[in-house]
């Protein structure tokens, strides 16, 4: 509280309840050419009666399947669901009214011909896939370049403590902690936004590309 001498230091002997070292976040990650893209789309169709949904949805499956393979995309790199049918209304409470039945399949498709993207959802739209859900560009061996974040992680907070502990004027001990940061999590995100990169990149994705990212928060030993 302002006006109150030592209020502040003690708010901020607080944080830190059992000093014992030092304990630094760090981010890495690697960016490569995508190799594969995985495209959500799904078929659509609204009519008067069951028959004619299903009949017309049928029809639209059996046409993106063969534009699909068209394309060389084999039948093992679509998975898909059942038709599903169900009753379509319009408006709400008195107003409410019947407006058909709607049949709809969802599919997932994997393909690596990353320079005819745009044709191939151009020919699933004229096919029949009314909707696309999702694009996702990917890589083959993601594992293989998340361990490769994870060592630049390691080195990004290597550097980070190191510089702390210069600053301090002690010396580094061995690291004491390791803690995997999950990537995907909202706890890599605020850290990360807030400046705990160290060797992380930095900025927006570049066009193209596909970035793999790691965090650990890591502790050491300090000494004089």
């Amino acid at each position: 509280m302002p006006g109150v001498p030592g209020c502040f230091n003690a708010r901020m002997t607080e944080t830190i309840r059992e000093p014992w070292g030092l304990s630094v976040f760090g981010a890495g990650s690697v960016r490569v050419e995508p190799q594969l893209v995985r495209v959500r789309l799904a078929v659509d169709v609204l009519k008067p009666s069951p028959d004619e949904a299903f009949r017309e949805a049928g029809a639209a499956v059996a046409r993106l399947r063969e534009a699909l393979r068209r394309h060389g995309i084999p039948d093992s790199a679509v998975s898909g669901s059942r038709l599903k049918l169900s009753s379509e209304y319009d408006g709400y409470g008195g107003e409410r009214t019947f407006a058909g039945y709607r049949c709809r399949a969802s599919y997932a498709v994997e393909a690596e011909a990353l320079d005819y993207l745009q044709q191939l959802i151009v020919d699933a739209v004229e096919a029949g896939a009314h909707h696309i859900d999702h694009v996702e560009f990917d890589v083959r061996d993601k594992p293989g370049l998340r361990d490769e974040a994870r060592r630049r992680a390691v080195a990004a907070a290597r550097r980070k403590a190191e510089v702390y502990a210069e600053a301090a004027g002690v010396r580094l001990g061995p690291v004491v902690h390791i803690q995997d940061v999950d990537a995907e999590s909202y706890e890599f995100g605020q850290r990360r936004g807030h400046g705990g990169g160290g060797g992380g990149s930095a900025g927006d994705l570049a066009p193209g590309m596909v970035e793999v990212s790691a965090g650990v928060v890591m502790g050491f030993a300090l000494g004089r």
